[in-house]
């Protein structure tokens, strides 16, 4: 029997599998806390947990396949981390790109315009300036760890790009990213940000993939490893590390396909809830949906072909919350759950929340505990480096820091938000899992903090324990409910971010609440069913679908779909060239990654590009880690009118996608 080990490294835990390859049955399963200060431990515990059935342990030999699906990409886009690059932009307009304020979307403060680049017919506007591109190369090869180059109409012809890699090499040995070799889309804005990203991204993925490759080695797992693209595609680890950004939304991508897999249905909307976000994909057909304007993670927009994800940052981590206003406010800031930090820390933990409840002072920072964070070596100012001295014994309440006496600082909140921000210090709260601890629905930790929390929390909304955490519950059942909502409205008029109006608003709420009192009852219908995956969703996801008039499904081993989606995607590949007409000729100008060519007519370039873009796509495809290969190909022609509804060609475009089945090692 042969068997596919799925894993899957997200926030919170990290997840693995073990499928039948021949008949797709699901064997084990298996869940780890994920432990971000050394990945490999998390990794080896999941692996080690799930490689044993029925108290029997498998074989090593008998995995044919490892695909992974990870979270660390979108996560460090977001969390602004990285290394530092250097971004070589060839023939941009510098001037241009500072007036409308252009530079803060690029993904680095470390850009060097360069001369060069072309124009749409891919002819050179300007010859490349050697002496100056080396200079540069040398003045930043010892402040960096990597470099990026995008070149102004890169898309129609990358020689400038290439001209410039070739020379970074020769100098250098840092890696080199381009921007023809990750999108031939235009907007080059976008393309100089998703080569910045991607370049910034490759240490971070490295790390997972060595982490993984050392686990498999120990383990003596010989398969080849695989990592799912945002599009839900897997290629081979070699060609993700070259690549990182590619992996953005590969958890969501790998949530879509472990539902597809788990539930067989064709159209539904598949919901993942985990500790720090969900993530809400529709799947049409038998596929999840893509975004064709590509993936865009907290604000910054790249070209990096991914699934049509909505995600929201509310999870059961995320951090509940009585305002000023006794308001209950849940997310999207995610906290460890105060169970689990008296699970580490009983006495501690409980001898605090105890004194704190015969508290008669109102504080916003009750039930909040800091506690040491990741220990990278930053240069910090004095008081916050005083600040995490207090921190070396252990977690302590935030109000030990907001109300001591030696931290006379007006800006100590600010502080710690800062150190909480680059990840340095940890947070601890009332969470949604703390509130399913008091009501017996879950009952992983010490529920008598998550008691005790709630007691204190509950008594400022006026409401019984019991009440609180129920709330606590149907808001957050109520705010899934509203953001599939919100997926599903702008999908139907094409509109990000739409804007309520007043009657919007009124109406929503209503429908949401399920308020039958007044003039008018309006109710909200999904068109289709929801397949819920995550470890929690079943105290949620029950009360979401009964909101939305739909039927849910939970299928068996729904808590581990994102590693079930790292061993169900195919490999696919795209490579797409434009044919346009050459001014003041008769004659038309194929361009593509390869230097632009010239024909005489329409349906000759498009012969000369199906013959060798097929074979280029079939030979980048088996490099990805493709086998049994096979090429589509989608021709758009774009025409306009004319005076005289008369039509003028405009220009064609080439999709060539290579579609395989993951590269194998068999072992019997």
């Amino acid at each position: 029997m042969a068997v596919v080990l799925g894993i899957d490294t997200g926030g919170t835990y990290t997840d693995a599998v073990l499928v039948n390859y021949e008949n797709g049955k699901i064997l084990s399963s298996a869940k780890s806390l994920t432990t971000h200060q050394d990945l490999s431990v998390g990794i080896h515990a999941a692996v080690t947990s799930v490689m044993t059935i029925n108290r029997k342990t498998i074989s090593p030999e008998k995995i044919c396949l490892v695909g992974l699906s990870t979270t660390l990409a979108t996560n460090a886009i977001a969390e602004r981390h990285g290394v530092p690059i250097c971004l070589l932009l060839i023939g941009y307009d510098r001037d241009l790109i500072h007036q409308y304020r252009f530079q803060h979307a690029l993904g680095t403060p470390n850009v060097v315009y360069l001369q060069g680049g072309h124009d749409q017919q891919g002819i050179a506007r300007q010859p490349l300036d050697e002496n100056a591109i080396k200079s540069t190369v040398q003045t930043w090869r010892k402040k960096i760890n990597a470099f990026g180059v995008s070149g102004y109409f890169g898309a129609f012809n990358p020689e400038h790009e290439l001209e410039v890699k070739k020379w970074i090499q020769d100098l250098t040995d840092l890696p080199v990213t381009c921007g023809h070799e990750l999108s031939t889309r235009l907007d080059a804005i976008r393309r100089a940000t998703t080569v910045a990203l991607n370049a910034r991204l490759i240490p971070i993925i490295q790390d997972l993939i060595l982490n993984v490759r050392a686990t498999l080695k120990t383990l003596y797992i010989p398969a080849p490893l695989m990592v799912v693209k945002g599009d839900g595609s897997l290629v081979q680890a070699s060609w993700a590390v070259k690549r990182p950004i590619e992996t953005v939304l590969s958890g969501p991508a790998a949530s879509a396909l472990g539902a597809l897999k788990l539930i067989g249905e064709k159209n539904t909307w598949a919901v993942d809830m985990g500790g720090t976000t969900t993530d809400i994909v529709e799947l049409i057909e038998g596929a999840p949906s893509l975004n064709p304007e590509g993936a865009s993670i907290d604000g910054w927009r790249t070209m990096v072909e991914a699934v049509d994800v909505h995600t929201i940052g509310l999870g059961g981590d995320s951090h509940v919350q009585v305002s000023s206003e006794n308001r209950l406010v849940i997310g999207p800031d995610r906290v460890i759950p105060l169970c689990k930090l008296a699970s580490e820390y009983p006495d501690k933990i409980l001898a605090e929340l105890k004194d704190q409840l015969c508290s008669d002072k109102e504080d916003l920072e009750t039930a909040r505990f800091l506690l040491p964070g990741k220990t990278d070596e930053i240069r910090l100012a004095e008081k916050d480096a005083r600040l995490l001295t207090q921190l070396k014994n252990g977690p302590k309440p935030l109000t030990a820091f907001t109300n001591a006496a030696v931290f006379k600082d007006p800006w100590i909140s600010r502080r710690i938000q800062g150190l909480i921000e680059t990840g340095l210090i940890q947070q601890a709260g009332f969470t949604p899992t703390d509130a399913l601890h008091v009501l017996e629905r879950f009952q992983e930790w010490n529920g008598e903090a998550s008691y005790l929390a709630a007691k204190r929390l509950s008594a400022r909304l006026c409401l019984p324990i019991e009440a609180f955490c129920k709330k606590v519950v149907q808001t957050v059942s109520r705010q899934i409910a509203a953001a599939i909502v919100s997926k599903a409205i702008t999908d139907e008029i094409g509109k990000p971010g739409w804007k309520q109006t007043l009657a919007d608003e009124f109406l929503l709420n209503k429908a949401l609440k399920q308020d039958c009192e007044g003039k008018l009852i309006p109710e909200i219908r999904l068109n289709h069913s929801i397949v819920a995956l995550g470890a929690p969703v079943k105290a949620y996801l029950p009360i979401t679908a009964d909101i939305l008039k739909t039927r849910l499904s939970i299928p068996p081993f729904a808590e581990v779909a994102n590693a079930v989606g790292a061993v169900s995607g195919k490999t696919a590949l795209r490579i797409r060239v434009r044919i346009r007409p050459i001014r003041e000729s008769q004659k038309v100008r194929l361009l593509s990654p390869k230097s632009p060519r010239d024909f005489e007519g329409v349906e000759e370039a498009v012969q000369y590009a199906r013959h060798h873009m097929t074979r280029l796509a079939e030979e980048k495809a088996r490099q990805s880690g493709a086998e049994h290969v096979h090429v589509q190909v989608i021709r758009k022609d774009k025409k306009a009118k004319a005076k005289g509804n008369k039509e003028v060609y405009l220009e064609t475009e080439l999709t060539f996608m290579a579609i395989g089945r993951p590269s194998m090692a068999l072992k019997q």
